[in-house]
């Protein structure tokens, strides 16, 4: 794998709510990560402005805003999303397969089978344990639960999904080589868990078969960001 295909695979999670940072970390990261991950934090604080603001420094943008609501207002919430011009953005599977069917079609009419955002569906939280799920009345294991959502999704018409690095390659063999997966809970060997449950490595992940990996942490909290960033490429590209 070159440093550019690394590099491409990971996605900084820009965890802030102040605006000033955002011009910070699209300086520093912007040639070291493929792309930055726009939560709800900061898009509650700073809104479009923070999205606009990464573009002009010629960063992609994934709008991480896990929309879960009636159909229609998920469709035209998705069609705001891309309207943006972000790289992906998110909704929940657990919304079911009408949210996400109507989204799909939603979004085929408004950009006419062109360029647009990738829709991901987010599947089970990595901070999410099977004790977790049974506090919500879900009795069935996470990689179960997880494959399910998954297929799900596919069927809809949906891009790809939101996933633990553990569930990769048997969401790979549900859904195939062409289904994106983004995996959050990716640690690198120096960082710490924090309230990650189910984590792997970059080189694990990127093994199993992940196309993109959220990393946060372990890139942010650095004492030199920029250093850290490539010091993944490395752990990357050595495995």
């Amino acid at each position: 794998m070159t440093r550019e295909e690394a590099r491409n695979k990971i996605i900084f999670a820009l965890d802030s709510g102040e605006f000033a940072h955002v011009q910070y970390w699209a300086e520093t990261l912007v040639g070291r990560v493929g792309m930055f991950k726009v939560g709800k934090q900061l898009f509650t604080a700073c809104g479009p402005a923070a999205v606009r603001m990464i573009q002009k420094f010629g960063g992609e943008v994934f709008l991480d805003l896990k929309f879960h609501d009636i159909p229609n207002t998920v469709a035209m919430a998705s069609v705001e999303a891309a309207r943006l011009g972000v790289r992906l953005f998110n909704l929940h599977a657990l919304g079911g397969y009408e949210m996400m069917a109507r989204t799909r079609e939603a979004l085929d009419k408004e950009f006419s089978g062109g360029e647009r955002a990738k829709v991901l569906a987010v599947t089970i939280l990595t901070s999410s344990t099977e004790e977790t799920l049974r506090g919500v009345g879900i009795n069935i294991p996470v990689p179960d639960m997880v494959v399910k959502l998954a297929a799900l999704a596919k069927k809809a018409g949906i891009d790809g999904v939101v996933a633990s690095p553990l569930e990769v390659p048997l969401i790979r063999e549900a859904c195939g080589s062409d289904f994106l997966i983004v995996t959050p809970g990716v640690r690198p060997g120096f960082a710490a868990l924090n309230d990650q449950k189910r984590v792997m490595t970059p080189v694990e992940a990127v093994t199993a078969g992940s196309d993109y990996l959220v990393i946060g942490r372990p890139i942010g909290d650095a004492e030199d960001p920029a250093v850290a960033a490539e010091m993944i490429l490395d752990e990357i590209i050595a495995g």
